[in-house]
């Protein structure tokens, strides 16, 4: 069973979308989106600047379009049929959302917008951060976080957790880290998927009713729980909440296993989460579809593995 993967903030680099305005219509579907997201995506993802993709509401639209000219590129005709299930990590659920049919790619724009708008308006007013936390026992970790007062943000894994906080508490933290664990304080604006993101959860509450849902064409696996979500109603709902609560990509990469994932491809600009499957679902083919002269090994994966459901 074929599973499509899209990535979440921090995977972008500069001019990683060039190669794919090679391919017809790519350039002219960035073009179009660029209205509906507030800025050049052609520009984003071709000549801007490693600062400026880094800018929250630069990046979390330019990964949405990115996957959605990945994706069109791969399947033509849509996903639905061939692919068993989708799934993001973090912004990558917008994508994921869009693809299984849950939003319109205009709405998926829209409302990416607004995301990324909203967290970094949060992200300003309070000094926040994030710190890659690696190794360690878990239960040690997550109860040295919870000493600090730091939020376990993301989840992805193999011993990889993402604190996020204030940089006081984070600074606390890394006087007095927990045993066996290194720490990497990463290049983020803000503490992403806490309750320090709660003004961008109220800008999406006051989108979503606009926005027109339906429910998964196909599987959808949310990062709340890992679970499938049949409701578009909800999968939006959880697209809202999710600005401020944890991503349980490690739960997903559970969820791959017991429904039966035999492939996953995880679109541009990929790599990330291809090599978390790897070192944690055993058993499946894994390719990230980089630049377009990956398209032929992609398709001989969609022929061998495709038009297969889920199994549970």
């Amino acid at each position: 069973m074929l599973v499509i993967v899209a990535p979440g903030q921090g995977a972008q680099t500069p001019g990683f979308l060039n190669p794919w305005l090679e391919l017809d219509g790519a350039a002219d579907r960035l073009r179009q989106w660029s209205e509906t997201a507030g800025l050049d995506l052609l520009h984003a993802g071709t000549g801007a600047s490693e600062e400026e993709i880094k800018d929250t509401a630069v990046a979390q639209p330019l990964l949405v379009a990115a996957g959605l000219v990945t994706a069109a590129a791969l399947f033509p005709q849509g996903l639905t049929g061939t692919v068993g299930a989708v799934a993001g990590h973090s912004v990558g659920e917008i994508t994921a959302a869009a693809l299984a049919g849950v939003l319109s790619e205009q709405d998926a724009l829209n409302f990416v917008r607004e995301r990324s708008l909203g967290m970094a308006e949060a992200a300003a007013a309070t000094a926040t951060g994030m710190t890659a936390v690696l190794g360690g026992d878990q239960e040690a970790v997550l109860a040295k976080l919870a000493e600090h007062g730091v939020t376990a943000a993301n989840n992805n894994g193999g011993g990889q957790l993402v604190a996020a906080g204030t940089l006081e508490q984070l600074a606390a933290l890394k006087a007095d880290p927990p045993a066996g664990a290194r720490l990497i304080p990463l290049k983020v604006a803000g503490a992403f998927h806490t309750a320090h993101m709660g003004p961008g959860v109220v800008r999406l509450e006051k989108l979503a009713p606009t926005l027109a849902v339906a429910d998964p064409a196909l599987t959808y696996l949310s990062n709340r729980d890992g679970e499938p979500v049949g409701s578009g109603a909800e999968v939006l709902a959880r697209l809202v909440s999710q600005v401020s609560n944890p991503v349980r990509w490690d739960l997903c990469m559970e969820t791959l296993q017991r429904i039966g994932a035999t492939a996953v491809i995880e679109l541009s600009p990929a790599g990330t989460l291809t090599n978390l499957v790897k070192r944690n679902v055993k058993g499946v083919a894994t390719l990230a579809l980089k630049t377009p002269a990956d398209l032929d090994k992609a398709r001989a994966l969609v022929a061998e593995h495709g038009s297969q459901e889920a199994t549970a």
